[in-house]
């Protein structure tokens, strides 16, 4: 069958792709966005309609409060500056002289009338705004005089450039504190004239360096490590009537991230983040297991079950510190998708789970590897045929994992809370005992309503005491006794080339329950009764013995038998042709073969789809011809084996099975070698004399 054109309800296999895909990405975006709990619905600046209470204890990384913090640190660091430069101080003194010398010159000048001199002395930039009369009093002191206030003009400069740390904020100060500097001594008026020329030439000889301010910031910043916010259960975070403020709405979102508002981009995120996992999943299925994208009803389970756990997931994660993330049975998909799909496309469903899982609870990228872990964890270490034993085994092993993961994502906490990491590790390893409950009541739900073949259904199916085995045992003993043999035979091949087992053991059990209907006419079962074929033509001998596989049908959907068992019973012959009775048609049609119908005389098939019922046809075939010809060696038993599968092979019944040319010669070796055990020649003992 074309693995692209096979239809189910009226849909094409594209048509029905494109309907899981969209169902998919909608569903979990749907998941990703929308809240399934009592958010708030408040914003920064509306009034609170009721007191809003933490729900539980919660303890998270306030970005507001660890936001204040730095503001605060950084408000606290003191501009840096550099040290005093003995240069500026320098420089003014030398300007000092010089100004100094253009007013003696001044002085000295004769000819130029008082206004003159005092337009020059105001074109001296430190002096544009010199009062006049200090300005007169410079021309009319007295040489003495006049020399005194400018060695103490010289001084005092020198002494406060050199003493003091004058910042361009600490200028106006310093030049103030000149006057107190002047010698008592001194007259009123050149105690004057000296505060007014000093005060003029003071500089800043220290500057801000705003490197060095960056850097002692940066330092702060480092030093203010996260501010954490614990809320216990019932306390009140807004009462009504009050102002929500940034801080409480950070506290109602950590407490219920499902409460904060969807905006456009939110949706737009979810939903995009949505589609590249749906189709990242859908390439892995359909790169790695087409089969399942082939079979709608496989196809179906596994979207469910991924619907199933997102939904699950959007109730118990969204509440990131509290308890119930940590008991999330993510092994429990993992299990459930093995045990019913198979390990590899369960290992996809877990991988996208976790990333879903990793957005709900807040994009937690730790959060998500710990779901991953876990899930994968349980699949690799699940065995073939799982029970209940193993499954829980698989989900304690799972948390185990989880818990590991969770230490290694929590150092911070670990130093700090040590005593709730270790709740959160005991909540980890009790989600192991949840998933391998929830595996177990998952199978027991799912078997019927998908028509599973599980390792719990094969070994109900494999007890003695089962309804058939047991009319197969009272009514038709021959045939269970064949049936027993055969199974020894298949269940031995299928486990030497790596087959299902169990499955193929089951199959073998059933695949001839049809001959319940006329067990007498089955050689097996004539042992001392009459041949009744001897008064039937050959046609209607043919058409007994080929009706026992639909009878072997109606009876396996009477007694509800899994789908994969029924394959058995309709493959185990194939389409081969019930070739002793065809002789005896072409014998009685006086050897004209063409006056036969050739295709009344062969089983309606199929022919073999699976490893496991070619072992069954090749293993029932070689049982009953080795029984009818009893060969007296091993080489005789062997050129029978040889002949079934030469037979088999000409015949075309191993064109539609995918079993290679090595797993064929394995599987022949394991028949002769069986059969050499069952069959062996025996010893005649010598009868005892009496």
């Amino acid at each position: 069958m074309n693995q692209h054109a096979q239809s189910t309800g009226g849909l094409s296999w594209g048509g029905r792709q494109l309907l899981y895909e969209l169902w998919l990405t909608v569903f979990t975006a749907f998941v990703l966005v929308v809240s399934f709990s009592d958010g708030y619905s408040l914003a920064v600046g509306e009034v609170a309609p009721r007191d809003i209470t933490a729900s539980h204890d919660i303890t998270f990384v306030s970005k507001i409060r660890s936001r204040q913090a730095r503001e605060e640190a950084v408000r606290k660091v003191a501009p840096v500056y550099t040290p005093p430069d003995p240069v500026v101080a320098r420089q003014q003194l030398e300007r000092a002289r010089q100004v100094l010398a253009f007013l003696n010159a001044l002085r000295a000048d004769t000819y130029a009338s008082d206004a003159q001199k005092y337009a020059w002395v105001l074109a001296v930039p430190e002096l544009r705004d010199f009062p006049r009369d200090d300005a007169a009093l410079i021309f009319t002191l007295p040489e003495t005089d006049w020399n005194r206030v400018q060695l103490e003009f010289l001084r005092l400069l020198d002494q406060v450039m050199r003493q003091e740390e004058i910042r361009e904020d600490q200028l106006p100060g310093a030049q103030s504190h000149v006057a107190s500097m002047v010698p008592f001594d001194m007259a009123q008026d050149e105690a004057g004239l000296v505060t007014e020329l000093t005060a003029r030439f003071i500089r800043p000889n220290v500057f801000y360096d705003a490197a060095a301010t960056e850097a002692a910031r940066q330092q702060a910043l480092e030093r203010v490590g996260a501010v954490f916010r614990t809320l216990r259960n019932g306390e009140v975070i807004v009462r009504k009537g009050s102002v929500v403020s940034e801080l409480d709405m950070e506290a109602m979102n950590e407490l219920n991230p499902a409460s904060r508002r969807r905006g456009i981009f939110d949706v737009g995120a979810a939903l995009l983040f949505a589609l590249v996992s749906t189709m990242t999943l859908w390439l892995y299925m359909y790169r790695f297991h087409p089969a399942v994208l082939r079979d709608s009803r496989q196809e179906m389970l596994s979207w469910l079950l991924l619907s199933g756990f997102l939904l699950l997931a959007r109730l118990l994660l969204p509440s990131s510190g509290d308890l119930l993330p940590y008991l999330f049975p993510s092994a429990s998909l993992g299990m459930l998708g093995a045990m019913t799909v198979g390990p590899g496309p369960a290992l996809g469903a877990v991988l996208f789970l976790a990333g879903a899982g990793g957005w709900i609870a807040g994009h937690s990228l730790s959060f998500a590897l710990l779901l991953a872990l876990g899930g994968l964890a349980a699949v690799l270490i699940l065995p073939r045929y799982a029970f209940t034993g193993s499954i829980f085994k698989a989900g304690l092993f799972a948390g185990f994992v989880e818990s590991l993961s969770l230490l290694a994502f929590s150092p911070t906490e670990l130093r700090s809370e040590p005593l709730d990491v270790a709740l959160w590790v005991g909540v980890c390893l009790s989600s192991g005992i949840v998933s391998g409950g929830l595996t177990v009541g998952g199978l027991f739900l799912l078997t019927p309503l998908f028509d599973l073949t599980t390792s719990f259904r094969l070994m109900e199916l494999s007890r003695p005491n089962h309804p058939l085995l047991q009319r197969l045992l009272h009514e038709a003993p021959g045939t269970f006794n064949h049936v027993m043999m055969v199974a020894s035979l298949a269940e031995q091949a299928a486990e030497r080339i790596g087959a299902e087992a169990l499955l193929t053991r089951v199959g073998a059990y059933y695949h001839d329950i049809g001959k319940l209907a006329r067990p007498y006419f089955f050689s097996e079962n004539q042992q001392g009764l009459n041949n009744p074929h001897e008064r039937l033509d050959p046609y209607a001998s043919a058409d007994i013995l080929i009706r026992h596989v639909p009878d072997g049908l109606k009876l396996a959907q009477q007694y509800h038998l899994p789908e994969k068992v029924r394959a058995f019973i309709a493959e185990h012959h194939g389409t081969t042709k019930v070739s002793f009775f065809y002789s005896k048609a072409v014998e009685a049609a006086g050897g004209e073969v063409g006056l036969v119908d050739e295709a009344q005389f062969r089983y309606p098939g199929p022919r073999p789809q699976s490893k496991e019922t070619l072992l069954l046809m090749l293993a029932d075939s070689c049982e009953a011809a080795t029984r009818a010809r009893r060969p007296t060696t091993s080489e005789g038993i062997a050129q029978v084996v040889d002949y079934i599968f030469e037979q088999r092979m000409a015949d075309g019944q191993m064109d539609e099975c995918p079993i290679t040319v090595h797993e064929l010669s394995v599987v022949r070796e394991t028949y002769i070698e069986l059969l050499r055990g069952a069959y062996h020649p025996r010893v005649k003992y010598p009868t005892p004399q009496k």
